[in-house]
């Protein structure tokens, strides 16, 4: 066993993977990393125990406008935030709302960071010509704005969870293959590289289990920041009705049905923004914290 796992540790793996663990200790030492934690903690939390607190279901038509604190007619319930145009309990539809979130952020993240991680690992470390055009396709697509990218996919696919991936996917790894680009192309000449290629280890394998590993710091960061930026795409097409399609709870499609109303009842929009807005402060705090213990190694 200890001649498996100094062999592993020569090779990098052991030794990253303590490094990890350790950054994730030291988390405890930043109260912006630690308050982040909390808030992102929050909303898993509520949307996991979604069937069993949510007090309405999220669908059911009850009692059109009725603002905060207000009693059920049949004395069944309480609408602690009060109900949209339609009747349905807007508690319950934040509440539910929140697995929808929750759900497809991180995987549209993880989906981006799959695709742009191995463009940028073969741009950065084979260079030439694959380089110069995984580089150049990826400028292409920066060179459009970002919601026109959503709005021209999600129009032409249609609007799903699924589309809802495949369009951030599309727009998001190119930016992230430029980082992990910029990344392997200082981690390529470090001695551990040239060590795995005298001992005649494959490119991936170098890749994947050197360079990666030892870049992981930045792209830690950098995936808090872009799953607030995704979870305000999300909010941002179901405003745009792009989104998932109706009746699903969707905060940006409760902003977006309540709109023509908001003066008057501004509950219906002020609560799902409130939502949306601590979930993204919460994921930038921790990305705050993570790149304070990031500078104090």
């Amino acid at each position: 066993m200890t001649d498996l796992v100094d062999a592993l540790d020569t090779r990098g793996t052991v030794s990253s993977a303590l490094r990890a663990v350790g950054s994730f200790k030291l988390l405890r030492e930043s109260w912006v990393g630690m308050i982040g934690t909390g808030i992102i903690g929050f909303w898993v939390v509520i949307a996991l125990l979604a069937p069993l607190i949510a007090p309405f279901d999220p669908n059911t038509p009850l009692q059109p406008f009725a603002k905060p604190l207000t009693e059920y007619a049949t004395g069944d319930g309480t609408f602690w935030l009060g109900t949209d145009h339609l009747g349905r309990d807007i508690l319950s539809r934040v509440i539910w709302g929140s697995r929808t979130v929750l759900f497809y952020a991180p995987l549209a993240t993880a989906s981006a960071y799959f695709v742009g991680i191995l463009m940028g690992l073969a741009a950065g470390y084979y260079r030439g010509r694959i380089d110069e055009f995984l580089s150049f396709l990826a400028n292409v697509i920066l060179s459009f704005p970002v919601l026109v990218l959503y709005i021209l996919v999600i129009t032409t696919i249609g609007s799903s969870g699924i589309n809802i991936i495949i369009a951030i996917t599309f727009a998001s790894a190119p930016g992230i293959m430029r980082i992990v680009r910029g990344l392997v192309l200082d981690l390529r000449n470090r001695d551990y590289v040239a060590a795995a290629q005298t001992r005649g280890e494959s490119s991936w394998f170098i890749m994947l289990v050197e360079i990666l590993p030892n870049a992981r710091g930045p792209l830690i960061v950098d995936s808090c920041l872009r799953l607030g930026y995704v979870v305000i795409t999300i909010g941002v097409l179901g405003f745009l009705g792009l989104g998932l399609p109706p009746p699903a709870p969707d905060w940006g499609g409760m902003i977006n049905e309540a709109r023509s109303i908001a003066l008057a009842f501004p509950h219906m929009t002020v609560i799902p923004c409130i939502a949306i807005s601590t979930l993204v402060l919460g994921f930038n705090l921790l990305a705050d914290g993570l790149r304070e213990i990031s500078l104090r190694d």
